[in-house]
């Protein structure tokens, strides 16, 4: 039995002239002969009536003390409506459809309401409705405890419920749908050029969505990446295949993962540079620092330590908490805010060398200051001014000529 799962999100559900295209998808993979079990998101975004956004906000503006358990109960309806209007329109077209929320689908997590962590499957229900031909509608983003509450699995949800239901079903592929076509070299909002990727590995998506690209959780790709499932990241609207992300050596004989030398370039926007230098004589600086931050769950990034101090950043909207922290500390921080982080991300940089080099000459001709750095054997971060963001970007897409990649 070739099982394929079809993951929907928000916008691919917000309008009926988007639903029609997502049942068009459904029926064009049930011609090729799929079983299938179509994961959905909550409709729409923020302001849309639906949206796990728009719920949030309602709890907000109706006393706002609403325990992480029952916020969790409100929040699963989002997906449930989804659900429940996927297989309507799936039934109206004549073909058998069946709902289960993730709970009955076997996804069980622990009790972490809000960010539950998956725990285990047991997909045996699901696989006995495709067995009796049914299309199974899951509501993604939630699961359920082992003693029955409902829990939500935080941002991404949906798209961490399809890989691990696709890896749980060993499921042929996952195909995950939303309103671009693929994975591209950088966010075509920024960079005119921007194409689209055929393929792309497993580690380099990861490093992609954790730096800011926002196609696909970087949660959901670790699940696909432990069941070796591999994944297409597609339009809703197109019969184009989009950007295949999967194990360098790609399984069942297909080519592999093209070797280049940069994929792609990612930014966050809005991050504050925290740095503090060490009085003299004080060696538990970079302890005190960091245990504080952990105290008052500020997440910190692009840490840089060393003798004399340390240099690292917050979100801007953690900033001032940060400054206030560190201040009853005793410590003097030097804060530059509204910064960006832009990250250049390739598999095939590892061991080359020159391509700190190339950035540097890229931003230099560019007169854009680079105001930190780090790096791995993927990926190179750096560090500019917020204003210099989109320019730095665009340079670097130019630099490492990523128009002619795909």
């Amino acid at each position: 039995m070739r099982i394929l799962v079809q993951k929907f999100g928000g916008t691919s559900l917000s309008t009926p002239e988007a639903r029609k295209h997502a049942i068009r998808q459904v029926k064009h993979a049930l011609e090729q002969q799929y079983r299938i079990a179509v994961v959905v998101s909550a409709m729409g975004r923020s302001g849309d009536p639906y949206a796990t956004d728009t719920l949030l906000q309602w709890i907000r503006d109706n006393g706002d003390r609403l325990p992480e358990r029952e916020t969790d109960l409100l929040l699963h309806c989002g997906e449930l409506i989804s659900a429940a209007t996927m297989c309507s329109l799936l039934r109206s077209e004549g073909l058998p459809a069946v709902v289960l929320t993730g709970g009955q689908a076997g996804i069980v997590t622990n009790d972490d309401f809000g960010n539950a962590q998956i725990v285990m499957i047991e997909p045996d229900r699901v696989r006995a409705l495709l067995d009796a031909g049914h299309v199974v509608v899951v509501t993604g983003f939630q699961g359920r405890t082992k003693s029955g509450d409902i829990t939500t699995l935080g941002r991404g949800g949906s798209d961490t419920t399809a890989t691990a239901l696709g890896a749980a079903l060993k499921a042929e592929r996952v195909d995950i749908f939303t309103d671009v076509n693929g994975i591209l070299t950088a966010d075509p909002r920024i960079v005119e050029n921007a194409v689209p990727l055929e393929r792309v590995s497993y580690n380099e998506i990861c490093h992609l969505a954790q730096n800011g690209a926002k196609v696909i959780h970087p949660r959901a790709v670790e699940m696909a990446m432990q069941g070796n499932i591999p994944v297409r990241v597609r339009s809703t609207f197109s019969d184009e295949e989009g950007t295949l992300v999967t194990a360098p050596e790609a399984a069942q004989g297909e080519r592999p993962v093209q070797d280049r030398l940069i994929t792609g370039i990612a930014s966050v926007p809005h991050i504050t540079q925290i740095q503090i230098t060490a009085p003299e004589g004080q060696y538990d600086l970079q302890l005190a620092v960091f245990k504080s931050m952990a105290q008052h769950r500020i997440s910190v990034d692009f840490i840089n330590v060393n003798p004399s101090g340390v240099v690292y950043t917050v979100f801007d909207s953690e900033a001032d908490r940060a400054h206030e922290v560190l201040h009853k500390l005793g410590l003097e921080a030097r804060l530059t805010r509204n910064c960006a982080k832009v990250s250049v991300i390739g598999g095939g940089m590892s061991g080359v060398p020159g391509i700190m080099a190339r950035i540097v000459e890229s931003l230099t001709s560019k007169d854009i200051p680079i105001l930190q750095s780090a790096d791995s054997h993927t990926t190179i971060w750096v560090l500019v001014q917020g204003g210099h963001m989109e320019a730095a970007v665009r340079s670097l897409h130019d630099q490492f000529q990523l128009h002619l990649a795909g």
